[in-house]
């Protein structure tokens, strides 16, 4: 099993401590949200979990208790993005991310490090020229320690619209100029470039779709094979791997 943690909320910022102690306690309980009544319990330990998934925007509280974990393996999307308090407030500034991102980088290896550069949003502040340069820089800083990156593009959905009202889409011709933008960079810092949820409009300038959190994924950044039945995506147009997440 591949114990999920990252998609129903930034445990590693806000959790890290109570994540802990369940890995301590070899057991997790889950309530499903929208049926409080169905409670899942996960039990953690080497003989069940193949290792630990992380999905988080500040991974700097977690990094003392790394130590906690040393013996999971372990798989990390670190989302960096150039935007400031206006947009996200909870958030520490981008170079102390970066940081983070090294130094746990250094006790796994590459492939097990994901950035990820999501979502893209357009604003009079944050223009195509800012994201061009705001992404070279962090490509710059991240070579060597991760060898992927994931982008995407706003989706307005109705969350968004009522918090974000000002957001909004860019026209296709916008969203090619960026990603072929993207890709000479990534490429040029020896990454691989993914979207996600983008389903295959990119393909034909090189992008990846293939998923960046596939089986694929984690066999390679582990070196193993895992064993796992078929399971259909969430969404059509994701192909990652259906997590049970806690």
């Amino acid at each position: 099993m591949i114990l999920q943690t990252g998609q129903r909320t930034d445990i590693p910022a806000f959790y890290g401590q109570w994540l802990i102690n369940r890995v301590r306690e070899g057991f997790v309980d889950v309530r499903n949200p929208y049926n409080p009544l169905q409670v899942t319990r996960y039990f953690i330990n080497h003989e069940i979990v193949d290792g630990i998934a992380f999905c988080t925007k500040n991974p700097l509280p977690f990094i003392p208790l790394l130590n906690e974990i040393v013996d999971f393996r372990q798989y990390w999307h670190i989302t960096i993005t150039p935007y400031g308090t206006d947009i996200e407030p909870y958030v520490p500034p981008y170079p102390s991310v970066i940081e983070g991102f090294k130094h746990i980088s250094k006790l796994l290896n590459s492939q097990s490090m994901v950035w990820r550069y999501d979502p893209i949003i357009l604003t009079n502040e944050y223009t195509v020229d800012f994201h061009f340069e705001s992404f070279y820089k962090m490509a710059k800083s991240l070579k060597d320690y991760t060898d992927t990156v994931v982008v995407s593009f706003l989706d307005i959905f109705d969350k968004v619209a009522q918090n974000f009202p000002e957001g909004y889409r860019p026209s296709l011709d916008v969203q090619t100029k960026i990603i072929k933008e993207f890709l000479s960079i990534a490429r040029s810092h020896h990454m691989t470039l993914k979207t996600c949820g983008e389903g295959y409009i990119f393909k034909e300038l090189g992008a990846d779709m293939e998923g960046c959190l596939t089986l694929d994924c984690y066999e390679r950044a582990w070196n193993i094979k895992l064993k796992a039945p078929k399971r259909t995506p969430a969404r059509p147009e994701c192909n990652c791997y259906l997590h049970g997440d806690i």
